[in-house]
């Protein structure tokens, strides 16, 4: 699997993160969906990566500088055909590595409360990620559920 950071100008990776933004539209009431589009992922305080195998698309990540200590993690995907091979892991994984390259102490990250996000929950637990309360702009939601873990 290849991670690289992507510029967000690929039609594979528009597709897929339109498919993000559909799935937490199943899930989630409009106002509790925190979900980036293209052009909110293209901002300069964040890093957005994509994993590939060949020239296919397995998933993407991204991670948003809060202040010089606290990043956010963001935009975690993987692609419908890749579910259960250990894309979010390796995704995890590259973001913990370039989370130590910053210096970073903290990452954070928001996620929906109900039952088709379980598998995401178990993934973070397992990267040692705890429940915290809202964190930057964040406000206390039933539709959300807050992490967060030291670097």
């Amino acid at each position: 699997m290849d991670i690289r950071v992507d510029d967000l100008s690929g039609p594979a990776i528009a597709q897929l993160l339109h498919e993000h933004l559909q799935a937490m539209a199943l899930h989630s009431p409009p106002e509790s969906i925190h979900a980036l589009d293209l052009d909110a992922l293209r901002k300069p305080e964040i890093t957005f990566w994509s994993a590939w195998q060949g020239a296919e698309l397995m998933g993407c990540a991204a991670l948003k500088e809060l202040d010089t200590r606290h990043a956010e993690i963001k935009s975690m995907r993987t692609a419908s055909l890749h579910l259960r091979k250990g894309v979010a892991a390796a995704l995890m994984r590259h973001i913990l590595d370039e989370a130590k390259r910053r210096s970073y102490r903290r990452l954070s990250l928001e996620t929906g409360s109900m039952a088709a996000f379980v598998p995401a929950h178990r993934l973070y637990a397992s990267f040692g990620f705890k429940p915290c309360g809202p964190f930057a702009d964040y406000v206390e939601d039933p539709y959300s559920v807050f992490l967060t873990r030291e670097v």
